[in-house]
């Protein structure tokens, strides 16, 4: 393959003309739903409506042409536009006010430093980085998403004033102020959620959100909404975007949002790899995670350098290209066409629309974050991950979308190394039918009389190895028969480091010292090489090494005192 054919997208030099149709068709049902959805995000964002389209236009083109997915649909996401508010909001920069052309500016810095670190991620190979966001705790982060996305459109939908404070103090305001509602701004927001629910009762495909916006355009213009208290979105500035860096940020700000970037960074990792991964699956398709990552990072460099905020791949949007039959990105690249479209030519029609409508959309987005379904999974079957999913999404909307992400990654790995700290211990018996038998490995128990075969299910490393010592010897001292073969079932232990290879050769010389036979089976010949190369087995009888822990079992019946 010639390097200009590698730089060509896999899904063009596939294409198939039999997919022309759908993927036209695909791509302007795309484009009815993200075109309300997108709008609605620069509530989350703070930033102007247009900025919200924006983000469907170059940056999705871009993937396009770099990435590897065939469907991934990439543009604003709620949970990144949450984490950059969040963190914009909270570095206290004097004059940085929510919907200006500095915040604007910032946003948009945030994206550039964004598409910087996807491409270290990329050179370095990081992409793994996304895999210590486990599933409960994105399921976690993204239901906190979803509660403080919802219950933040409250006072628009009633037509009062947001509340400050923490969430808790926010949400205190929204109920003693319901009484101030407006009615005329209640009756817009219930229509259009009455239209999205509506419509998705008959078909996924007719575009609610779409027929809202333009029903409500139509009534705020012959009740003249504005005159009786409803807010409307005002002028919007439409037209191509402005192409350069952010006006007024200096390479000096990087360090400022460098953390707020690095959350983005962190989510658009995880969630893109998870819905990339699981739509090939779905199709029996091939995804290069890598130059995804590539194709991203050009997303967030045009969205920073079209005036717009972080852009991710959209699992719900996804879906819907799914849903409608899209095969290729060119259904993406057909959106982008209607959306420039609509930026040029159709902004002026949308300076009425109230902005109850646009808070309702945002509310029924964050309602679908809610995955309620996802953590009674999880608590039926791992109390502790329930608890962290629950934790992290508490943190989100209790305290803030940046601190729930640093939360969630550090609760990640911390479970990951607790699972290493303490895996299941399993012996290893025979049933009469030859067949091996697992109990738990509990003090008192036995595999055969006079035979503990010990299966240890991690890698062995500093952390774990002197519980792993422990736990054997507490086995050999309560055993109901005098133990005289110890075999290590090495068929789970990937790896040793070098002081777990310490703590396994004084176990060794323990047992020899007690009279006791030391047995290994299952040795992969990585671990073997490990093991020899530390020294591990100097005073070791290579005599007691078993391909299989069958055959070590038929050694110790060999070795039974006649």
């Amino acid at each position: 393959m010639t390097v200009m054919s590698k730089l060509v997208p896999e899904w063009m030099r596939s294409y198939k003309p039999a997919w022309l149709t759908g993927d036209l068709i695909a791509g302007v049902t795309l484009a009815a739903v993200a075109i309300p959805e997108t709008m609605g995000y620069t509530s989350i964002a703070q930033t102007p409506v247009i900025t919200g389209l924006y983000t469907i236009l170059f940056p999705t083109v871009v993937f396009a042409l770099l990435g590897s997915s065939r469907l991934l649909v990439v543009g604003a996401d709620s949970a990144t536009a949450a984490i950059m508010a969040a963190g914009l909001a909270s570095l206290g920069i004097a004059g940085l006010t929510p919907n200006s052309a500095e915040w604007v500016a910032w946003s948009s810095l945030v994206a550039l430093i964004c598409g910087g670190l996807l491409i270290l991620a990329r050179l370095f190979r990081l992409g793994f980085l996304g895999d210590f966001l486990s599933a409960s705790v994105l399921i976690g982060f993204l239901t906190g998403v979803g509660i403080q996305v919802l219950t933040g459109q409250l006072p628009e939908m009633l037509g009062i004033p947001k509340g400050s404070g923490n969430w808790f103090e926010q949400q205190w305001h929204t109920i003693t102020h319901v009484p101030a509602a407006n009615g005329w701004t209640v009756a817009f927001a219930v229509g259009t959620l009455a239209i999205i629910v509506g419509s998705r009762m008959i078909s996924r495909a007719v575009p609610g959100a779409v027929i809202a916006v333009i029903l409500s355009i139509i009534l705020s213009n012959a009740l003249d909404a504005k005159a009786v208290g409803v807010a409307v979105i005002g002028p919007v500035d439409g037209g191509f975007p402005a192409i350069g860096l952010p006006q007024g940020i200096n390479l000096g700000d990087v360090p400022t949002v460098l953390g707020i970037a690095l959350s983005c960074f962190f989510l658009i990792i995880a969630q893109s790899a998870a819905t990339s991964r699981s739509f090939a699956m779905k199709h029996d398709q091939r995804v290069d995670i890598n130059r995804d990552i590539v194709g991203l990072s050009g997303a967030n460099i045009a969205a920073g350098l079209t005036g717009t905020f972080v852009v991710n791949g959209s699992p719900t949007k996804t879906e819907i290209l799914d849903e409608q039959r899209g095969r290729t990105q060119l259904a993406n690249i057909t959106m982008a066409v209607v959306v420039l479209i609509v930026v040029l030519f159709l902004t002026p029609y949308l300076t009425n629309m109230p902005t109850a409508v646009l808070a309702a959309i945002v509310f029924m987005i964050g309602l679908g974050l809610l995955d309620f379904t996802g953590l009674a999974r999880i608590r039926a079957a791992r109390a502790s991950e329930f608890l962290i999913a629950c934790l992290t999404a508490i943190t989100v909307f209790g305290w803030g979308v940046e601190q729930g992400i640093v939360l969630a990654v550090v609760l990640s790995i911390l479970e990951l190394v607790r699972r290493a700290y303490s895996p299941k211990d399993f012996l290893v018996g025979e049933n009469e039918d030859g067949t091996p038998k697992f109990t738990p490995a509990t003090p008192g128990s036995e595999s055969l009389p006079g035979l503990l075969v010990f299966r240890f299910d991690a890698r062995l490393f500093y952390a774990n190895a002197s519980l792993f010592v422990d736990d054997i010897l507490e086995l050999a001292k309560t055993a109901p028969t005098p133990v005289r073969w110890l075999v290590l079932d090495c068929s789970s232990i990937g790896d040793i480091d070098y002081s777990a290879s310490l703590n396994l050769a004084g176990l060794i010389k323990t047992l020899h010292a007690e009279n006791r036979i030391f047995a290994l089976a299952a040795v992969d010949p990585t671990l073997m090489a490990d093991l020899q190369r530390y020294g591990t087995l100097d005073d070791f009888d290579n005599a007691h090494i078993y391909a299989t822990v069958g055959e070590a079992i038929e050694g110790f019946r060999a070795d039974i005192p006649r």
